[in-house]
């Protein structure tokens, strides 16, 4: 989460699989809501602050993403088809990030 918005947390947390790591990237953000430790953190979830990163680090990690190269995955669906789109995402139909496209 590079967001400066900490109500974005629980959010985040909620949407990783089981043994996920959130990274809070930010270099400032707003206090994070209360927790529901069964909703948001059991299940080995845990979130770590990056914060100590530096301009060098940063641009360390992107002259290796594009010697990877990094290559992002979408699946674009008219804004519609919505609630197919969330369907398809809850039965892991969609490889990478869906997009709406209005």
């Amino acid at each position: 989460v590079f967001a400066p918005g900490g109500w974005i947390v629980p959010h985040a947390l909620r949407a990783l699989d089981r043994g996920g790591t959130l990274a809070l990237a930010g270099i400032y953000m707003t206090p994070v809501p209360g927790l529901d430790y069964e909703r948001d953190l059991y299940y080995e979830r845990t979130v770590r602050s990056v914060t100590a990163s530096t301009r060098r680090d940063g641009e360390e990690l992107l002259r290796l993403a594009a010697e990877i190269p990094i290559a992002t995955e979408t699946t674009t669906m008219p804004l519609a088809e919505a609630n197919g789109a969330l369907q398809a995402l809850k039965r892991r139909e969609v490889r990478g990030a869906a997009v709406l496209v209005p």
